[in-house]
Formats: structure tokens, C-alpha cells, sequence
């Protein structure tokens, strides 16, 4: 609260139940009086308008009988009172009223009293006008640069400027791009008027060229007859001040430099005439009102600015220099002279509270009352602190701070997939060109320990695959209830997953005491699919054109134990080679090694490779899990296929690009298919028909054009969908291949997994490319940087689809480069703290070498010590399984 409370002069309450705004106050010597001295009008939403004229004995008296100088009823809301020369042949001061749908002129004027009542005032009604649409507010002005008079501009509630010239209506003009209605008023420096608008913009609008602009009452008439009215209305400046704004003012003393005010609700602007910037304020509450004044100060402006905390604060330009208390939150603020008191601050509150106050320092000093003294009672203190710290205790216990352990949480979902596939197969719409498409049933369990409410449960699977059922919606549960349903999972889109797996997510609510609705809660569990849901037993191929071999540090394992439902028991040589066949038509083939520790995982898809490899470490790991082998391991030394994976992303970029290209050929096409409507729905209307010049069969023409490339970019999408899918399902391999080759502990797969892997879908607007670039060269600046230097360039702020995939390429290579010379993945900046990673061969930390400068030609070799090479390596067709190996040894 401020010590300084603002010193009431002169105040009243304004009828009851009477409701204020912003335009509902002004003062003006209303009644042509010549002394100089300021009249407070004020007109209410309940249709009265009063005039006062202030003259309390001493400070702080109340209204007094003969300060209300006229007082009647309209009838109709008044929405802003104004005082100006708005009569012809005259030039004083006459009163407007502004109302929803009516615009009044009045004349003020008094008669002297005969008796100790005083002066008598009334007004006469000079002349009004009936608005055709509802009116919001209203300016006026010298509009034209005319002399000795005042015209009236009119806003509308749906965006029309109204212009009267006194007792003529002279035109109205719409402005382009409405939504809302802001405040409006006019500055006859520059003979426009300035607005903001529903884009937080504020416009600027010549006078002239609203008067040669398009006459809005013959919008709806022929386009020919609108180009013959006028020229559109073109704004003259435009200021983006990203916030809606209370009122404008515009201002001009002696001493000062001419001005645009803006008060926005978090902002207070002073623009210059031209729409620039010359100084802004950044306010710390929400202010309600404002007016600035002339200052004592030669150059400069003081502005009064209220807000909803009740206080007036007072600024020189943007210093504030004052700040003071009101008894109300004003909704409108003035400066007027009363009673040869210059400067009085009247303030209107919404609920009728009309205040004259001054500034000064007279503060309302409280004095608290003496308490008596007492003894301290220690121990009824000690007792009462153990009291609460017990409360606060078992408070404590019952707030979810920290994640409860599974046996202890309020709601537990569970998902059982079938071990066998359904005898039936659910699958409802599948693309999928197979013989048959299999599924699989998935049994979910909701377990509550209390009440649940609105308990829905969602259940997620990544495209191709897809649900029968995904949503589910039960009745409250109660407490130690259950709730359980059943679904099926399948293939539906021509194409193998890049995730076998699942996630079901239950959204509930918690009741407490003080939150009877209930607190928002969410359970959610994964669940792992069947490899035979998109893969079925095949015969086994010895040629392909992509080959992985995984290294282990145990014997292999006989395929009638890890795959038990792919190989038939009763066949010997499906121990050790084993083929898969995706519904999609293409084929893969596993191999164990008879000599040596290692399998193999082959295909034409370098895509198909990855599911079979994850599938084969899992079984691996479950099985010696089993037998308590805590050591066994997994790694790569072969060449990561950095070749046939930039293949994929070239096909993947190429799909993107076909995107931009049909969605920049269908915007021509609809662009020409409306010229063509417009052309002939003109001849249409025309009163002589004349010929369609060959019009009709030109539209037919183009609306097959519009439906060809419509067609043609929708099989584009669902290509650029199956591309996006196989991209994933290699990177996953990459990223694999990666951890298996470093040797990458969990956090730094991770790391791997958001680099390269950032997007769950792909769109036009932000693509794949542009992500995992901006990931990889970010990582390349910091930790795996060579020197400080790289870590002081800056990347783009802004991601953006490139030319090519050429510098992304680049920086993959350069990434598998750095990790080659012992870089290591961290989320830390300081090189200095970065540790060598130890590798197989005494690979040491990054030199500083011109290598990673050089271009890297796409198709050459790139050696990296000890660990083979990030290229393409082909096996000869027609090789056995052991002489395969034997090529492959060191």
C-alpha cells in the first residue's frame, strides 16, 4: 500500500447500480461559460447523464446539492460522451452522446437564478443520427484540415468507420482484415486515424485515403462496380506491439515533442507520427486506464497511469516519479481546472465512484494499540510445536513427492499378450498383400487400490501396425476393483514396423477432501509383440545383399532353443540357419557359426535386418538370463553400412521434395480454378449473355488437373510414410551397430537414440533431416569437439528443410569418425573434463589432424584404426556359411 494516498478534493456516488467505462467521463467548459473553468460529464450504461461543476468548501467535503448542474435520462446506454464544435454556424463547444444504434448532439446552456437555487441549465437537442449498425466508439477531429469545426468518426461493432459532417453523414469505410473493435482516435497532424487492431497491431489510416477508398455501403455490388467507386483501403503505417491495447491518445504542448501514446495491458508505448518507436515502458501490474499532460519539464511528457491495484502512478516519459493511493480502481482518468485549481486528477471508478483528488503527501498514519505484557509459557509452546510437527509429518507421508514402488501405487495396469496368434485373425482393413494376416490378442488388467474416477485407457502401437480398439472408457472404480479388456494387434499397412511394441496409458482421478474432483493421475505399462505377428518361417537363402555379423563371448546357441516357435523340431539343419519372410514379400536369414562364436543376419532389405537382430539379442539374453550368466555380451566389428543407409535417407529427402513440389503445383492449379469460377460466374450474373470462350471447358480441364495432382501427392505421402518407416528401422540398426562397435554404456545410447531418432512422425514442416542435423552438429561442437574453437561457433536457431543431403551425409560420417578416435558421448560442454574412451587396439584421444577437414567424397573409404570400415562390404555370392566367415576374419 502507498504512503501517499491520493487527497480527495471533491467526491460522489453516482446513482446505484449504475455501471462506467473508459469513454463515460469527460470535461470540458461544456456550456460556453468563457471562465476557463472545466465541467465532469459523465453518462452512464443505464442511460443517465449528469454534469457536475465542483465547488466544496474545504477539501474532502461531499457533493453538494448545487454541484449538479443537469441531470437526465436518455433513455438508451451511453457508451462515450465527447465535447466539440460538432454544430454548423457556430463555433462552440456542444455536447455528443453516443449511443448502441444513435449519435446525439446537445447544447449545454444555463439561465441565471432569480431564487437562492442557483443557475437553471438544459439541453437542446441540435440533431442526431440513426446508425444502421451498433456502434462501439467514436472520435472526432478536424478531419481534412477543415477550420472552425469538429467531424465525427463512428466505430462499429463490425469494423465500419461512420464519418459525419455535423448534422450529414458523409461515408463509411470498412477496415481491411476486422475482427474486433480497439480503441480509435484521430491525429490532425498527420490528418489520419489511429487504431489497433485484433493482430495486436497498430494501424494508421489517412483521412484521404479512406475518402477515396471504397464506399462500404456498395460492397455488395458487382466487381465492376467496385473497381469504378474507389481503390482499396491501404493502411499507411503498421506497429506490431504483440498486445491488445486499453486506449490511445495523441498529444502535443508547446514544449514537448508531438506524440502517439498507446497503453497496451502489459506495455505503455510513445510512438512518434510516423508509427516509429520512441520510447516504451514495461509495466509490472495491469493497468486500467491512463492520460498524459503536459510537464514542467521542457522535452519531456508526464503521463497518469492507473491500474487495478488502486494506485495512480505518475511518469516523466518512462521515470516514474510519483505513485499514490485511490479508494477505488478507475476505469477512466482526466486533468481538468475547477474552481481556479488547475490540474485536478478526476478518476471514475466502474460501479459509479467519482473522485477530484490532488497530490500530496498526507499519509494516514495507524497506531497500533499497546499490548499488555505476559509471561512466555514455554512448554505450552513446546507441546503446540510437537503438535504441529506431527501434523506436518503425517501430511508428508500421504503426498505423492516420490514415485511409489509398484506394489503401492493407487491405480497398476498390466498387459498379457497371447503367446500363440489368434486362431481367427481380427485384422479389419489391412493393406497388407499377404495370404493371410495374422493377430495377436492383448489382455489388459486395471487393478485400483482406491477410487478412480473417470478412469480411460488408451492403448498405442506404432504405425503399420494398428488396433481394433484403442480407446476405452470406464465407470468409476472403486476401491481393490478391477477392470479388464481385450484386443487385438495387427499389420495393417504394406509395410514392417520399425517397434514391435506397445503402450497402454490409463488417465484417472484421485478425490481428496480438499480437491473433491479429484486429482488428475496417469498409469501406463508397455507391452512386447510377437516376432510372427509380421514374419512367418521360410526357406533359408545363402546369397544377399546386405550381411551383419554379431560377435558373442559364448558358444552359439541351437535355433530349436531360441526360436522354438520359427524352426521345426523334426528338421536337423534349422539348428544352425533359419530364414524369415515378412508379410511385406521380402526375406531374411539368420546363421550360427559351427566354429566360432558369431551370428549371422542377412537380407536384400538393409531395413529387414534390424528386427531379426533385436529379436535375436533379446532371446539371447533371456536364455543365458536363465542360466545366471551375468558376462555375456554382444559386439560389432564389422563396417557399419554407412552407405546403403545414406541410400535410404537420399529416398526418404527425394519423397519430401516430390511433397513440396505437387503441394506448390496444386496450390497454381486452385489458384487458376478460381480465376476461372470468378470469370464465369461473372458472364453468369452478366444481364446480355455472351459466350463462354471456350471458359467451361477449360475449368472442366483444370478440376482434372487439381484432382490428378491431388491423387498423385496422396500416394506420395503414403510413400514418404513406408520411407519414413524403413528409415527408422535402419537407423535403430545404425544406432545398434554403434553401441555394439564403441562399447557405449546405457546413458550414451541414449544420447544416440535422441540424436537420431528425435521425431515419432514426420512432416513437411519439420522433417528429419533438418532435426538429426542440428543434433549431430551439436554434438560435434561440444563433446566431441577437437578444440575451443569449434565450441564457440554458433549453430542456426532455426530448422529449416535444406537444399540436400549432402552436409548432413557429412556430419554422419564425421560423427562415426570423431567416435572411431575415442570421442565419447556426453551431454557436458567442458572439453576439458571429457575422458578418452579405451578401445581394442590402444586407440588414444582425437588427434588434431587435417583428415576430418577434408570433403568426404560419398562412395570413398573411410578407415577408422582397428574397428573396420563405415562402407559397404559385399560378400562373394555362392560362399558357404564357414567360408564366408573365414573371408571375413583379420
Amino acid at each position: 500500500m502507498s504512503l501517499f494516498k491520493a487527497r480527495d478534493w471533491w467526491s460522489t456516488i453516482l446513482g446505484e447500480k449504475e455501471e462506467f467505462d473508459q469513454g463515460c467521463l469527460c470535461v470540458a467548459d461544456v456550456d460556453n461559460s468563457g471562465s476557463g473553468q472545466d465541467k465532469i460529464i459523465v453518462g452512464s450504461y443505464m442511460g443517465y447523464l449528469r454534469i457536475f461543476n465542483p465547488h466544496p468548501v474545504k477539501p474532502g467535503d461531499g457533493v453538494q446539492p448545487e454541484d449538479l448542474l443537469l441531470e437526465v435520462q436518455l433513455r438508451e446506454p451511453i457508451l462515450q460522451v465527447e465535447v466539440g464544435k460538432f454544430v454548423s454556424g457556430t463555433e462552440g463547444l456542444h455536447l455528443a452522446v453516443l449511443h448502441c444504434r444513435k449519435l446525439c448532439v446537445y447544447a449545454v446552456s444555463g439561465t441565471l437564478g432569480n431564487v437562492e437555487h442557483g443557475n437553471q441549465y438544459q439541453i437542446k437537442l441540435m440533431y442526431e443520427h440513426n446508425l444502421q449498425r451498433t456502434a462501439c466508439n467514436m472520435t472526432y477531429g478536424p478531419f481534412g484540415g477543415v477550420k472552425g469545426r469538429d467531424l465525427i468518426c463512428i466505430q462499429s461493432m463490425d469494423g465500419m468507420l461512420m464519418l459525419f459532417e455535423q448534422e450529414s453523414y458523409a461515408f463509411g469505410r470498412f477496415l481491411p482484415g476486422f475482427l474486433l473493435p480497439g480503441p480509435l482516435t484521430y491525429n490532425s497532424r498527420t490528418d489520419s486515424f489511429i487504431t489497433v487492431s485484433s493482430c495486436r497491431q497498430v494501424e494508421s489510416y489517412k483521412y484521404q485515403v479512406l475518402a477515396f477508398a471504397t464506399d462500404a455501403d456498395e460492397r455488395q455490388e458487382s466487381e465492376q462496380q467496385k473497381l469504378s467507386s474507389g481503390k482499396r483501403l491501404a493502411v499507411d503505417w503498421v506497429l506490431n506491439i504483440g498486445e491488445q491495447a486499453l486506449d490511445i491518445c495523441v498529444v502535443s504542448f508547446n514544449q514537448a515533442v508531438s506524440s502517439v501514446f498507446v497503453l497496451g495491458e502489459r506495455n505503455f508505448f510513445c510512438l512518434k507520427d510516423n508509427g516509429q518507436i520512441r520510447f516504451m515502458k514495461k509495466l509490472d501490474y495491469s493497468p486500467s486506464c491512463f492520460i498524459p499532460y503536459c510537464s514542467v519539464k521542457e522535452g519531456t511528457i508526464n503521463t497518469l497511469i492507473g491500474n487495478h491495484g488502486k494506485m495512480l502512478n505518475v511518469y516523466q516519459d518512462v521515470t516514474l516519479k510519483w505513485a499514490t493511493q485511490l479508494p477505488h480502481i478507475p476505469v477512466s482518468v482526466k486533468v481538468a481546472n475547477l474552481q481556479d485549481l488547475k490540474g485536478v486528477i478526476v478518476t471514475l471508478s466502474d460501479n459509479g465512484h467519482l473522485q477530484c483528488s490532488y497530490l500530496g503527501t498526507d499519509p494516514s498514519l495507524f497506531q497500533a494499540p499497546r499490548v499488555d505484557s505476559r509471561e512466555i509459557n514455554y512448554e505450552e509452546f513446546n507441546a503446540e510445536m510437537k503438535e504441529l510437527q506431527k501434523i506436518i509429518k503425517e501430511a508428508t507421508k500421504t503426498q505423492d513427492i516420490l514415485p511409489k514402488s509398484e506394489k503401492h501405487r493407487d491405480l497398476i495396469v498390466t498387459a498379457e499378450v497371447s503367446p500363440d496368434l489368434d486362431a481367427e485373425s481380427q485384422a479389419i482393413d489391412s493393406e497388407v498383400k499377404a495370404e493371410a494376416v495374422p493377430s495377436v490378442t492383448v489382455k489388459i488388467t486395471i487393478q485400483s487400490r482406491v477410487t478412480a474416477q473417470k478412469p480411460n485407457l488408451a492403448v498405442c502401437v506404432q504405425a503399420p501396425l494398428a488396433v481394433t480398439c484403442d480407446q476405452f472408457v470406464f465407470d468409476d472404480l472403486e476401491p481393490d476393483s478391477s477392470e479388464t479388456v481385450v484386443l487385438s494387434v495387427f499389420l495393417k499397412e504394406n509395410c514392417s514396423p520399425s517397434e514391435l511394441e506397445g503402450n497402454c496409458v490409463v488417465s484417472y482421478s484421485t478425490p481428496t477432501e480438499l480437491n473433491p474432483e479429484g486429482i488428475p493421475k496417469v498409469a501406463q505399462c508397455n507391452f512386447r509383440l510377437p516376432l510372427r505377428l509380421i514374419c512367418f518361417p521360410a526357406q533359408s537363402s545363402k546369397a544377399a545383399n546386405h550381411k551383419l555379423t554379431i560377435d558373442t563371448n559364448k558358444p552359439p546357441i541351437s535355433f530349436l532353443t531360441i526360436f522354438p516357435d520359427f524352426v521345426d523340431p523334426s528338421e536337423d539343419d534349422q539348428a544352425n540357419v533359419l530364414g524369415f519372410q515378412f508379410l511385406t514379400g521380402s526375406k531374411t536369414t539368420l546363421l550360427a557359426s559351427k566354429t566360432s562364436q558369431r551370428y549371422r543376419i542377412q537380407s536384400d532389405q538393409l531395413e529387414d535386418l534390424w528386427l531379426i537382430t533385436k529379436e535375436l539379442m533379446l532371446r539371447l539374453e533371456e536364455h543365458f538370463k536363465k542360466q545366471n550368466c551375468k558376462d555375456f555380451a554382444c559386439t560389432f566389428s564389422g563396417s557399419i553400412p554407412l552407405q546403403e543407409y545414406f541410400e535410404l535417407i537420399d529416398r526418404h529427402f527425394e519423397l519430401r521434395l516430390n511433397a513440396e513440389k505437387f503441394q506448390e503445383l496444386l496450390s497454381e492449379r486452385a489458384v487458376q480454378f478460381r480465376a476461372i469460377e470468378r470469370r464465369l460466374l461473372t458472364r453468369f450474373k452478366d444481364k446480355t449473355p455472351a459466350p463462354l470462350q471456350h471458359l467451361d471447358t477449360l475449368l472442366e480441364g483444370t478440376f482434372r488437373e487439381v484432382i490428378a495432382l491431388a491423387d498423385a501427392a496422396e500416394e506420395n505421402q503414403a510413400n514418404i510414410f513406408q520411407a519414413f518407416t524403413k528409415l527408422k528401422s535402419a537407423t535403430h540398426l545404425v544406432i545398434m551397430l554403434i553401441s555394439l562397435w564403441q562399447k557405449l554404456s546405457t546413458d550414451q545410447v541414449a544420447i544416440l537414440e535422441a540424436t537420431f531418432l528425435p521425431l515419432a512422425e514426420d512432416t513437411q514442416e519439420l522433417g528429419w533431416e533438418e532435426t538429426v542435423d542440428a543434433a549431430i552438429s551439436y554434438l560435434l561442437r561440444t563433446c566431441l569437439s577437437k578444440s575451443s574453437k569449434e565450441q564457440a561457433l554458433t549453430l542456426s536457431s532455426q530448422l529449416c528443410m535444406p537444399k540436400d543431403t549432402s552436409k548432413l551425409k557429412k556430419n554422419i560420417t564425421l560423427f562415426c569418425d570423431r567416435l572411431a578416435k575415442g570421442g565419447r558421448l556426453s551431454l557436458s560442454t567442458d572439453s576439458a573434463t571429457q575422458q578418452a574412451a579405451v578401445m581394442p587396439g590402444g586407440c588414444t584421444t582425437i588427434p588434431e589432424s587435417d583428415l576430418e577437414e577434408r570433403m568426404v567424397i560419398l562412395g570413398s573409404t573411410a578407415t577408422f584404426p582397428s574397428h573396420g570400415q563405415i562402407t559397404k562390404q559385399k560378400s562373394k555370392p555362392g560362399l558357404s556359411e564357414d567360408a564366408a566367415e573365414e573371408a571375413e576374419k583379420p
